[in-house]
């Protein structure tokens, strides 16, 4: 391990005296980098492949978890699917105070989890074959972010930005829990994810921020429509919604954040309903050593109807624990769900609110140890999912329990230039 260039100790990577700067802001550490422009913990774990030139930069990552999922419920199903995502993000320098930066991501799902998804107990959003979804996670996008950014020093430690992505994700939420250390070991998206973070992909985003070093202001105006059931395409930008977020890392482990946006008709299947979304979180990383690392997360988020609807809430736990090749997580969810939103076939409970929760206890295995090239882990899930007795005529009574079986691809620690920190 060459010195300076530890992507778990939540210091900028160095090279021949070179700061790794973030793609898409210049004047802070890349590892400080979420989705979109949101920041996460610097000192989070990071995988792939960079290549590195003075003024230049490279990296990519991926994920694919191979399983077998089992719901147990009566709306629930069972099937095998293979969850996926490709990231590249780069930088170019242009003089000495600015810079270009570009992200991309690309998912498989239409093909591994086709246009209805996978399994989920109590998800919901967006639609398949004409009908709104439920009980299934969404495929992701064939091109689920496609963004340029723009970045000028303006101080010493302050900066201002341009990022525009078709799609991409405007500045509402916390990283999306794809870009979240806990997506290392965990495919499964949060049931909350349409209160919280589900932004991430959007056909349509322009941003501008100012960076003041440890705090972070930027505005969005987007695309408030959800993307459409055919994954393959790019839907048309209408640029109809607006967002604001707050951001603050007071330290190189600890990220916060604090967002509101108005979303314009984001779901097809109810065109005349706009979306007031409000979130905070606190995500928490702290290195315990090479290939040792703790997080945590504590995220909520609220939407308010423009049809008179209930308000209601989103609140999440996780944590993610490695430790050499053994991996253990936990995500803890509570829900509250409109009879609307779950598809329920009676009319009378459709302006109903029903907490629902999710209660998922995971472990990985790693099965090889190599330096370079993909690390494959052996896992396994367990999810409770409780729920109000009033959704004992559609899930069953009881508490339904899930659970999986999966293999975890991804690379292992950061190779640059061919070397591994």
């Amino acid at each position: 391990m060459a010195p300076g260039m530890n992507m778990q100790g939540g210091q900028s990577m160095q090279m021949s005296g070179m700061t790794m700067k973030g793609a898409t802001d210049l004047v802070v550490p890349m590892e400080r980098e979420g989705s979109g422009t949101s920041w996460q913990p610097e000192s989070a774990s990071e995988y792939g492949a960079m290549h590195v030139t003075p003024t230049s930069m490279v990296m990519t990552h991926y994920a694919a978890f191979p399983r077998y999922v089992e719901t147990g419920s009566a709306r629930g199903s069972r099937r095998v699917d293979a969850p996926n995502w490709f990231m590249i993000m780069g930088s170019k320098n242009v003089g000495s105070n600015a810079q270009l930066g570009y992200h991309a991501m690309i998912s498989l799902d239409p093909l591994t989890e086709n246009r209805i998804g996978y399994p989920l107990l109590y998800q919901t959003g967006e639609t398949a074959y004409g009908a709104p979804l439920h009980d299934r996670q969404h495929p992701h996008d064939l091109f689920s972010e496609l963004s340029a950014s723009y970045s000028v020093r303006t101080g010493a430690r302050s900066s201002a930005y341009v990022y525009l992505g078709y799609p991409g994700e405007p500045a509402l939420g916390p990283p999306t829990y794809m870009h979240r250390p806990i997506a290392y070991d965990m495919a499964d998206a949060p049931i909350g994810h349409h209160w919280q973070d589900a932004t991430h992909v959007t056909f349509g985003v322009a941003t501008a921020g100012y960076d003041f070093g440890h705090v972070k202001v930027e505005g969005s105006a987007f695309t408030g429509a959800e993307p459409n059931e055919f994954r393959y395409n790019f839907d048309r930008p209408h640029l109809d919604s607006y967002s604001g977020r707050l951001s603050w890392n007071p330290n190189a482990n600890v990220a916060l954040q604090i967002s509101n946006g108005y979303l314009k008709a984001p779901e097809s299947f109810d065109p005349n309903v706009d979306q007031h979304r409000t979130t905070a979180s606190v995500l928490y990383n702290k290195p315990l050593g090479y290939e040792s690392n703790w997080y945590a997360g504590a995220v909520w988020g609220q939407n308010r109807l423009t049809d008179g609807s209930p308000t209601s809430n989103a609140y999440l736990l996780e944590t993610d624990y490695r430790r050499g090749g053994n991996a253990y997580y936990a995500r803890f969810e509570r829900v509250q769900k409109s009879g609307h939103e779950l598809v329920l076939p009676s009319a009378f409970v459709a302006g109903t609110l029903f907490d629902v929760g999710s209660y998922s206890f995971g472990y990985v295995r790693d099965l090889n140890h190599q330096v370079n090239g993909t690390r494959v882990g052996l896992g396994a899930q367990i999810t409770l999912a409780p729920k109000s007795t009033g959704l004992d005529p559609y899930y069953g009574s009881g508490t339904p329990t899930s659970f999986q079986v999966f293999l975890r691809l991804r690379p292992t620690a950061t190779v640059m230039n061919g070397m591994t920190k």
